[in-house]
């Protein structure tokens, strides 16, 4: 099996459901769903999780349901990265995605072309993490993602775990830093490229539709993230590499850009300026 598709959830309500069912129109069936409940207890989640407890199989696993692609696991967790965690557990593909309750795929053949630029890829003892783009919901605008992560690209700029397909031994080998709220997916693939030597290799391919909006993204959490960046950064890049970067960001208008960004009236004008300089720059 080549894809792990993750889905983590605590009272998601129809947000769980139409994720799913995104997964399930995939044209390829080269994948499975692991469904992480933390024990939710609001009535549309509770009656999904219930359909899909009477469509069980036969040969459910031990506090599992499972429903074709789908196995569902139940138990409490302190959080959003505790609960990928646990969930790594369970995965026996070779590839693990994330999608988190409100995204979903951005089209049926996502997968199958994720799949064809793996095999085309080769090596199949080699690490890697494959990424792609993502389109957020909120902007209705597309975001590419840097084609090369190089030193830079780790300061300011990487995708998000709703892009990433993660050799799964990454992921048993060190599992995410729970000592980070916010950054702890930033923080574990800064790991898997300098540390364990993964190969960080970009897919042209729009993976998801992004919800945003989320926990992250909250007055206080945007705080905290800044916090959480000075601390990782500092565990992976030079003093001189940080003070770079910082500069470069500080005479680019770094604070401007972001607003431009994030504001609907103009992200799309944004990120089509910021594909032609990906275009000429790799």
């Amino acid at each position: 099996m080549t894809f792990s598709i993750i889905v983590v959830c605590l009272n998601a309500g129809d947000k769980l459901r139409n994720t799913v069912q995104s997964i399930l129109e995939q044209t390829t069936d080269d994948y499975e769903i692991i469904i992480k409940d933390g024990c939710s207890e609001d009535q549309a989640t509770e009656a999904y999780l219930e359909s899909l407890r009477a469509d069980a199989a036969g040969d459910a696993l031990p506090g599992s349901a499972v429903s074709g692609h789908i196995r569902v696991y139940r138990m409490k967790d302190s959080g959003i990265y505790d609960a990928m965690n646990q969930a790594v557990d369970y995965v026996r593909g070779r590839y693990v995605l994330f999608l988190n309750c409100g995204d979903s795929f951005y089209d049926r053949d996502v997968l199958a072309k994720v799949r064809e630029a793996i095999v085309r890829r080769g090596d199949p003892a080699a690490r890697s993490i494959f990424y792609g783009d993502i389109h957020e919901k909120r902007t209705d605008a597309q975001v590419q993602s840097n084609p090369v992560i190089d030193d830079f690209a780790c300061y300011r700029n990487l995708p998000c775990h709703q892009a990433c397909f993660y050799d799964a031994g990454l992921l048993r080998e060190r599992a995410f830093d729970l000592s980070y709220a916010v950054r702890a997916d930033y923080e574990h693939f800064l790991w898997c490229f300098y540390r364990a030597g993964a190969a960080a290799v970009y897919v042209p391919v729009t993976v998801a539709l992004y919800e945003g909006g989320g926990y992250s993204e909250t007055k206080e959490n945007r705080r905290v993230s800044k916090r959480e960046h000075r601390q990782i950064i500092a565990r992976y890049l030079s003093g001189a590499q940080i003070r770079k970067y910082r500069l470069i960001m500080l005479l680019t208008l770094a604070p401007v850009r972001t607003w431009i960004a994030e504001n609907p009236a103009t992200a799309g004008l944004y990120q089509k300026i910021k594909r032609r300089l990906y275009a000429k720059s790799h």
